[in-house]
């Protein structure tokens, strides 16, 4: 599978007659919605990187540039900020990747990029601001010798104004310097990527360096730093925020709303230069309010301005937004004040040449599409941020989405009890995560932390901290969606919006007994064995007690199954023998019949709960050793998805209303 082609055709002749007119729409709507790509040529993913905030003046700086390894993490002193670099890669693919043309899979700790960027000459009055999507760890960044950037984490992006750069302006050069610092010995929110040498069991290949696009902006001084857009669907609004970098005397911001295509729908304007942050309210009149839910994905494009008090545009971006609404009432998690079950797939967002970074936008549709194909109607996008791009094609075939964090990495540094480390810097790299995508309607929650198995005892830990901190500070930036502190296991923040658990139980009448316990106010909650005195004050348990909140199975499932493996080991004997190379969750089904009824019973018990507003199934694809997929590595379908479908097509207990 090349970089640049997905494994197979994204639509399927097969698909159904709603799911063929959704992907038709989703097209239709990115050509209306989507910026046109980089005026450069011949460079991988060349589409714009953060399609809900568009100006027309920008630049890829994907494709080749000079790159060397630096093991011992001595560039600085050995002059690799001076001097050309001994490689080449094709950013913005990780060096331990095929792709990048370097495929060196060991632990890299430190690694360089070079390139010299040229400032497109009619960028005039405009500053050039040099971006990089995702770089992981912790990134310097030099321009003609000058420190322009630093930043601490692989899930966010990093931006660095080379304007402050002594004789940079339009049609000038200037010299680009990157270096990547990653430590695996560390605790640091490093997501799936592998702390021994090998990918194994759940722990994947790692990823180091530049993994996303890198691009230039042409942006004005008096800039529109971005839109906060929060719907209301009792006001059938939208509150709109500018942030500015500053407030010219006689400023106005106005926003106007439209129809993809069409015509305007709406106006608004407010004074820009009283506030920091002008707020306005964009109210969709009523004859034209259109609600974006679960494949139903109703956009308005949005065109925001910021005038002089001349009336001259000094800065104007485009983007757009969908009116929905969450709601938590009771046990219910309701959308648009209906009760949609949620039918989830974890989505570990990797492929095989690439790792973490989609090879191609067909890539993404892809992976949206055959989960769509199976029955779900969203994701978990699990333990990374994914890329802006992902989350413009769930926007665009109203798929809904968790927006999460790849918190994984802090685990084993200390006793039991005390074993997670999570350092201040996950709190900072959430913080920056939920600031860049709050504007999504495909974003129906949000989960900072995963499976932080740590046993509760009588004193306060530092994941304590962490993951209230993380709570917090999420309801202070977006308070319109729901918090799930933690998926699974240590739930640490007493009355959280939402409470989970994960179960791989494979026996679906054991599993019904398990999850029974919701009735009666006492769910399923992940919890280690102790034996009596083991640890003063500890019981085994993880998480706070359930207090009546919403309830959902938010990880389950995670059938193994390859054919080839099964025929070569007679009866699947082998089950728990060779894990590390071949990972799925509990007893192997024999056969692929025998998949699907396992599918279709413990699905059936989470679907038949009246009090279970959804689940999230493991997983959609096998990734490396993980065969757990519905589909395989390449996106080769392994199962009838036709049947899978069938069976999350019954109607849930939850979506009968009383």
């Amino acid at each position: 599978m090349s970089a640049q082609t997905p494994a197979q055709s994204p639509v399927p002749p097969t698909l159904p007659a709603a799911l063929s007119a959704l992907v038709a729409r989703a097209e239709e709507l990115a050509a209306l919605l989507d910026a046109p790509p980089s005026a450069a040529v011949d460079v991988p993913r060349p589409e714009h990187p953060r399609p809900q905030l568009q100006r027309p003046a920008w630049l890829s700086l994907n494709g080749s540039w000079q790159f060397e390894i630096d093991q011992g993490d001595s560039g600085r002193e050995r002059g690799l900020l001076e001097r050309e670099l001994a490689q080449t890669i094709t950013v913005p693919f990780a060096p331990e990747t095929e792709a990048s043309g370097i495929g060196n899979r060991d632990f890299l700790h430190a690694v360089w990029y070079r390139r010299t960027v040229v400032i497109p000459a009619d960028w005039e009055s405009l500053r050039p601001i040099l971006r990089f999507e995702a770089v992981d760890h912790d990134t310097t960044v030099w321009a003609d010798g000058v420190e322009v950037a630093r930043h601490r984490g692989g899930f966010t992006p990093v931006a660095a104004d080379l304007s402050a750069v002594p004789g940079v302006g339009p049609g000038s050069e200037v010299e680009i310097v990157v270096r990547a610092r990653d430590r695996h010995d560390v605790p640091q929110a490093r997501g799936k990527q592998s702390t021994w040498f090998h990918a194994t069991h759940a722990s994947y290949h790692r990823t180091t360096g530049i993994w996303q696009s890198v691009w230039l902006e042409g942006v004005p001084v008096d800039e529109i730093r971005c839109l906060r857009i929060i719907p209301s669907l009792a006001g059938h609004a939208f509150a709109i925020t500018a942030p500015l970098a500053r407030s010219p005397r006689g400023a106005r911001l106005e926003v106007i709303a439209a129809v993809p295509g069409g015509e305007e729908v709406c106006r608004a304007e407010v004074a820009a230069d009283l506030d920091l942050a002008p707020q306005l309210q964009l109210v969709i009149p009523v004859d034209e309010v259109r609600l974006w839910g679960p494949g139903a994905p109703e956009l308005y494009t949005l065109t925001a301005r910021l005038l002089g008090a001349d009336g001259a545009v000094l800065d104007e971006v485009r983007s757009y937004a969908g009116l929905r609404a969450t709601t938590l009432r009771d046990h219910e998690f309701r959308l648009n004040g209906e009760k949609v079950f949620q039918r989830l797939v974890l989505d570990q967002g990797y492929w095989e040449e690439t790792f973490m970074t989609a090879p191609s936008d067909e890539a993404m549709t892809t992976d949206i599409r055959l989960a769509l194909e199976a029955g779900f109607n969203g994701a978990r996008l699990h333990q990374k941020v994914f890329e802006q791009r992902m989350l413009f094609w769930a926007d665009l075939h109203g798929y809904l989405v968790w927006g999460e964090f790849g918190d994984w990495g802090s685990s084993g540094f200390g006793p039991m009890g005390e074993n997670q480390q999570p350092t201040a810097s996950f709190i900072g790299q959430w913080v920056e995560a939920v600031q860049r995508d709050l504007s999504h309607p495909s974003i129906i929650g949000w989960c900072p932390l995963n499976e932080t198995h740590q046993v509760r005892h009588d004193r306060l830990t530092q994941l304590d901290d962490v993951t209230q901190a993380m709570y917090d500070a999420t309801k202070l930036a977006d308070p319109s969606r729901p918090v799930l502190d933690a998926s699974g296991y240590s739930h640490r923040v007493r009355g959280a919006d939402i409470y989970d658990s994960h179960s791989y139980e494979q026996d679906p009448r054991r599993f019904r007994d398990e999850q029974s316990g919701l009735a009666h106010g006492a769910p399923f909650a992940n919890r280690r064995e102790l034996a009596p005195a083991e640890m003063p004050f500890a019981d085994g348990t993880f998480s706070l007690p359930f207090t009546g909140q919403p309830y959902f199975v938010s990880e389950y499932g995670g059938i193994w199954w390859n054919e080839e493996e099964a025929r070569e080991a007679e009866a699947a004997e082998r089950a728990g023998s060779n894990a590390a190379a071949s990972w799925g969750y509990g007893a192997r089904v024999r056969s692929e019949e025998e998949l699907y009824e396992r599918f279709e019973g413990l699905t059936r018990v989470l679907l038949e709960d009246p009090l279970m507003f959804g689940y999230c199934y493991t997983q959609l694809t096998d990734v490396f050793q993980e065969k757990n997929g519905i589909v395989d590595f390449a996106r080769g379908r392994k199962l009838d998805l036709a049947r899978l479908r069938a069976v999350q097509e019954q109607v849930a207990a939850y979506e009968r209303e009383a």
